[in-house]
């Protein structure tokens, strides 16, 4: 495991953030499915209250207090999606530095790498002073 370059390291932490954005992701689905759910019923709801059909008359208490606690209940899936969004937005922002993060140090391996072959041939077209010295002991 130590033998990991640092680009190594970093792809799969990038992989572990776009897996927890993908989460963010699909809570903020989630809840924006149950904010519809609850627009559907109060559009239900207010229908059966402006109904003039006499058996919605003897219910009309139980809609309109079905009514407030529907939108309770959107008030506070409202909040839960803002919340979602933030941190959807969060999680992205992370996977997008870590993923620039990544590439950097890929494009720095890269560099050492081909500069250590540049080095490498130097070295074997001309030889360096410490390896002559060694090749005449």
């Amino acid at each position: 495991m130590a033998d990991k370059t640092r680009s190594q390291k970093l792809k799969r932490l990038v992989a572990v953030q776009r897996h927890l954005e993908q989460m963010a992701e699909f809570d903020l689905a989630e809840t924006s499915r149950q904010r519809a759910e609850v627009n559907d019923q109060m559009d239900s709801v207010i229908l059966a209250l402006g109904s003039m059909d006499p058996v919605h008359h003897a219910f009309s208490q139980g809609y309109a207090d079905r009514f407030n606690r529907l939108g309770i209940k959107d008030k506070q899936l409202t909040g839960m999606q803002q919340i979602h969004e933030m941190r959807v937005i969060q999680e992205r922002a992370k996977g997008d530095r870590l993923e620039d993060g990544m590439r950097e140090a890929l494009e720095s391996e890269r560099r050492e790498a081909d500069d250590n072959a540049v080095y490498d041939l130097i070295d074997q077209k001309f030889g360096t002073p410490a390896s002559s010295k060694l090749q005449k002991s």
